[in-house]
């Protein structure tokens, strides 16, 4: 808050108060027009000084506005000699309590957002390993961040993440555990790729996968390509069943080609 300033006998210009009272001009001018804060005096050619007590009247308003009052409550404070000023003072300091909370809170969603952009699951590493299986490597969100994390969808992965416990990730884990027992029995029963279950087993996966980030069909065709020649991923999914990886993208490619994107030339997009 801006110090009481002293005026001169001529009084002092719209850009000097707005100086001494790190006040802008044009807030100035809308106080005038509105008849919160008029200056007293005029010059012999016309331009409006302030005076020692219109000064005080002033730095009265800048301390209200700094405590978030709005100008219409300002006046009636300093015009209206039958308000309770000490009233309206407290029921503003409930209000700034309640902002100075919220921006707590907002403060601690931050860190939150930072700590998942960073690390990917706020899951300690023996929780990581409890969730996701033995196999997990909790540096794995690491590298993905080194990898991707110029990326709209490592952002996407984040807001997600930043706003997820243990048990929301255990829900992810148990659909995509669901999904790869679904895909290594639909391997077993002979499902031809191309064909409406491996269709719909495709379109599950987008949806399981959405709990990352919104996937298109092309960029699961850029995934299914990873899933296969990926020695990471293609050790997970044979793992589940042998020859699973490369099925899998098989069933990626058909169902992409039966919505019209072309496989071989599919991008991230």
């Amino acid at each position: 808050m801006g110090t009481m300033p002293d005026a001169d006998a001529s009084g002092l210009t719209v850009g000097q108060v707005s100086a001494r009272l790190d006040v802008t001009v044009r807030a100035l001018h809308h106080w005038d027009e509105i008849g919160l804060a008029r200056p007293s005096l005029r010059t012999a050619a016309g331009y409006r000084l302030y005076t020692a007590g219109d000064l005080e009247r002033l730095h009265r308003i800048v301390v209200y506005r700094e405590l978030g009052v709005g100008l219409d409550r300002i006046r009636t404070i300093l015009d209206d000699p039958a308000t309770d000023v000490p009233g309206a003072l407290r029921a503003q300091r409930a209000r700034v309590t309640e902002r100075i909370d919220r921006l707590r809170e907002l403060g601690a969603e931050l860190d939150r957002m930072i700590d998942a952009h960073e690390r990917g699951p706020l899951l300690t590493a023996e929780q990581q390993t409890a969730i996701f299986g033995p196999d997990w490597n909790p540096d794995w969100p690491v590298q993905a961040r080194r990898r991707w994390e110029n990326t709209p969808q490592w952002l996407q992965y984040t807001e997600r993440s930043a706003s997820r416990d243990a048990a929301d990730w255990r829900a992810v884990a148990d659909a995509v555990t669901d999904l790869d027992r679904a895909l290594a029995d639909a391997m077993d029963a002979g499902v031809a790729p191309g064909g409406p279950e491996a269709n719909r087993l495709a379109e599950r996966h987008r949806d399981v996968f959405a709990s990352y980030f919104p996937l298109t069909v092309e960029m699961q065709v850029c995934l299914g390509r990873m899933f296969e020649a990926d020695p990471g991923f293609a050790a997970h999914y044979d793992g589940v069943r042998d020859g699973l990886a490369a099925w899998f993208r098989q069933i990626i490619d058909a169902a992409a080609r039966a919505q019209g994107v072309d496989p071989d030339t599919a991008t991230w997009r």
